[in-house]
């Protein structure tokens, strides 16, 4: 059997048995769905509901009931000398009812509407972003425990291997070939081994309790979590979703200033009031009596100061600030993206010497196994050699996910 049989075979393939597979793709989505936050969406949609519902009861007739008794001190008098014509009651009763009608506003409930619209869907892209925000933390969760992961497996092999060599060391004891004491270094590494499983064991449970947290789906420890292969995104167009949410804050003004725009419209009412009382609207009439009145009424405020106008430039260069904002996001962006394409190749490079680094390695443990079997080197030598192969295998392990780390955050920050 190779000696490095299984170091290979495990970097390779994974034998575990898991109840589940997981990927990183599946982890994005729970969380879209599944985070706290997301709750908010309904909430604002319920909310914009009852707001709409409160603008358009702009539209409906307004009722108004009115009751009132009152005792005058004086009234007015008839001074027409022996006349018929009996003084009106210093004590007065009135029951009306009252109806508004909105007949013309200009437009004003509609732009109302708009803006009510227009602040959904920016509370809305707020909360995509801040869900958006959540991918570099699953990323770096996820790889972290896919790091545990496959260091988990190397050991695994590094134990199986020593264990193997264990054997072979006692049956070289047992013949006289190896010194008596040859096996026990093997023990002692097999047991450090146990303890660091343990360590990576204790790590990956606790990434995974905190990764299930965030996309609210329970993970056992048993998952395994796909390792695909991450291509960065090669277009330059930058789509994230805060590109998004600026515009639909300029959305937003632009209809708060159509609301402005409409104030000063012409406005039309109507009137109708109901009512009994003594009197009633002949005022010469001594008696309660039913009465009614229709009108109709014209608001139009001409001239307001340029007020208006001024409001509407004020707003305006609030469009102004967020195309600012815009720009520096971009800038912001394309510097961050600059910097964490130099470390998808810096880590690149770190890979090539690690490999190079793996070979020489793997021929000098060749050399050492051979050594050891013959007597000529001690097993602690061996342990050197084996272990200075594992902390490269496991260093081009780390490069390896960090590459991977490094590409997926890249994504993210493109906006993919």
């Amino acid at each position: 059997m190779k000696l490095f049989f299984f170091i290979g075979v495990v970097i390779i393939t994974s034998t575990v048995v898991s109840q589940e597979i997981v990927t990183l793709q599946e982890c994005y989505d729970l969380a879209s769905v599944n985070y706290p936050l997301t709750k908010q969406l309904s909430l604002f949609e319920t909310q914009h509901q009852l707001e709409q519902e409160v603008v358009l009861s702009s539209k409906l007739p307004q009722f108004s009931f009115d009751a009132q008794a009152t005792y005058q001190s004086d009234v007015i008098a008839v001074p027409i000398p022996n006349s018929t014509i009996k003084p009106i009651n210093k004590d007065q009763y009135r029951a009306t009812l009252s109806v508004n009608q909105l007949i013309y506003n200009g437009g004003a409930t509609d732009a109302s509407l708009n803006v009510k619209s227009s602040q959904l869907k920016t509370k809305q892209k707020q909360v995509e972003v801040n869900l958006y925000q959540l991918k570099q933390h699953i990323n770096q969760l996820y790889f972290s425990i896919l790091l545990a992961q496959e260091t988990d497996l190397l050991l695994q092999s590094k134990q199986t291997l020593l264990e193997v060599k264990l054997s072979e060391v006692i049956s070289g004891i047992k013949y006289g070939v190896l010194l008596p004491a040859s096996d026990k270094v093997l023990k002692v590494e097999l047991i450090k081994i146990k303890k660091q499983l343990k360590d990576i064991e204790s790590n990956k449970v606790t990434l995974i309790e905190t990764l299930s947290s965030i996309i609210g789906h329970h993970l056992d420890p048993s998952t395994t979590f796909q390792n695909t292969l991450i291509e960065t995104i090669t277009t330059t167009e930058l789509t994230r979703p805060e590109l998004e949410l600026f515009q639909l804050k300029k959305d937003e003004i632009e209809s708060n200033e159509a609301v402005i725009a409409k104030q000063n419209s012409p406005k039309l009412l109507g009137f109708a009031t109901g009512g009994y009382g003594n009197p009633g609207l002949n005022m010469l009439d001594n008696s309660f009596q039913p009465f009614y009145s229709l009108s109709v009424k014209l608001n139009w405020n001409v001239f307001d100061w340029n007020s208006n106008k001024k409001l509407r430039e004020a707003l305006s260069i609030n469009k102004d600030i967020i195309d600012t904002e815009t720009e520096t996001f971009k800038l912001n962006t394309n510097t961050e993206l600059n910097q964490q394409l130099n470390e998808i190749k810096r880590i690149e490079a770190f890979i090539a010497s690690d490999l190079e680094i793996i070979n020489l390695r793997k021929e000098v443990l060749k050399s050492a196994d051979s050594q050891l079997k013959n007597g000529v080197i001690t097993s602690s030598a061996y342990i050197t050699e084996l272990t200075n192969l594992y902390e490269d295998e496991n260093t081009l392990i780390k490069h390896k996910i960090q590459l991977q780390l490094a590409k997926a955050n890249y994504n993210v920050i493109k906006g993919h």
